[in-house]
């Protein structure tokens, strides 16, 4: 089970969504017929406020709440189950390879997988986005 503040996943996933509904508008490059409309975090978006603002966000956390939204990252788009929770915490926490967020924000559609990894554990960011109103 996550111990981390669902506060700090529900922030991530709203930023998140305004950077997707960004890059949901970039047309597919014809010469590369493998590509899925996401926009590389190597390309000019990377320097946008709000992937800027996430990238911090991410990085002001400790280690282990940075492993844990790896983890449940990969929870939620099925890599691993919400019983293996411990195993996909152990493999979060050895693959840190670069910055946390780089790795996050390269993701295609974060938010749903960080909200599908929340729900996997009874939790959800309604109560988020009901007080940010």
């Amino acid at each position: 089970m996550p111990t981390i503040n669902t506060d700090k996943v529900c922030f991530i996933v709203v930023k998140a969504r305004e950077l997707e509904s960004e890059d949901s508008g970039v047309e597919a490059d014809a010469s590369n017929p493998t590509d899925d409309h996401f926009v590389s975090v190597l390309t000019e978006e990377a320097f946008d406020t709000v992937r800027a603002e996430i990238a911090s966000f991410i990085e002001a956390m400790d280690e282990e709440e940075q492993a844990e939204l790896v983890a449940l990252a990969w929870v939620g788009r099925g890599d691993f189950s919400a019983d293996e929770w411990e195993t996909a915490l152990t493999e979060a926490r050895a693959r840190h390879e670069g910055p946390t967020s780089a790795y996050l924000l390269g993701q295609p559609l974060l938010s749903a997988h960080l909200e599908n990894g929340l729900g996997e554990f009874g939790e959800s960011c309604t109560h988020f986005a009901a007080d940010r109103q």
